[in-house]
């Protein structure tokens, strides 16, 4: 398990929980817009934490912390991921899985085994740019390959609908990648779904291909009465 970070207590990253946060490395996408540049580009070369540190932490934290949000890169590349998940569970914390849903089959799995609480799934676009928003372009990938992918998203969001285990849907909004009709389509796509949250994107150093610019607030409650009538629950996340 490539564990790549930690962040000992956060407010924000597990709904109603105090939770650590865990950084798995490497993924299958390269979204240009990404904040966790190293996570995806050079995950080999950063200082690893072993599962031993993590779970040590983690029983020593128990009774203060309530929950443990495994993000990325993209946790369900490992396969290690239902046996650590499961010593978590062991002691005692609610788990919350970040995902890209490229990988059905583990997070069947990890449903079946009841080994997540809660689920976060990125939705990067509609399906008609997705390849060109997750940048599986710049991987190369053949056609026949970005077609496997996006069947395997289009099946991780009618797991995560159809499942009794709480989600969300989330997309980070960026100007020049999303419009009005990239909703539009999101909308009928994600058709019956209970939370749907749209983030701004904001610039940095750790952003894969700096330089893409944010839409003001107004803008984005315009996106938010596109969906509203299609998805139960849509609201802005982190923008004031």
């Amino acid at each position: 398990m490539q564990i790549c970070g930690l962040i000992k207590t956060s407010l924000l990253d597990y709904p109603e929980h105090i939770s650590a946060t865990i950084f798995t490395g490497g993924c299958n996408f390269q979204c240009p817009f990404c904040h966790n540049k190293d996570l995806v580009l050079r995950s080999g070369e950063l200082e690893h934490l072993s599962k031993k540190e993590v779970l040590s932490f983690l029983q020593k934290r128990k009774g203060i912390l309530t929950g443990v949000c495994v993000s990325g890169g993209e946790p369900t590349l490992h396969h290690e991921l239902p046996d650590f998940l499961n010593e978590i569970k062991t002691l005692g914390y609610a788990v919350k899985l970040d995902t890209n849903g490229s990988n059905p089959d583990m997070l069947m799995h990890l449903m079946n085994h009841h080994l997540i609480d809660y689920i976060a799934m990125d939705i990067k676009s509609d399906l008609e740019t997705y390849d060109l928003v997750a940048g599986l372009d710049q991987l190369l990938y053949s056609e026949e390959h970005i077609s496997f992918i996006l069947s395997a998203i289009t099946k991780s969001v009618n797991l995560i609908k159809n499942s009794n285990i709480p989600y969300e849907f989330r997309t980070t909004v960026v100007r020049e990648l999303h419009k009005e009709s990239t909703f539009q389509n999101i909308a009928h796509w994600l058709n019956g779904s209970k939370k749907y949250y749209l983030q701004n994107y904001t610039d940095n150093e750790q952003v894969i291909s700096p330089g893409f610019t944010a839409y003001t607030k107004e803008e984005l409650l315009e996106f938010v009465k596109i969906l509203s009538p299609y998805i139960r629950e849509v609201s802005l996340r982190g923008i004031l």
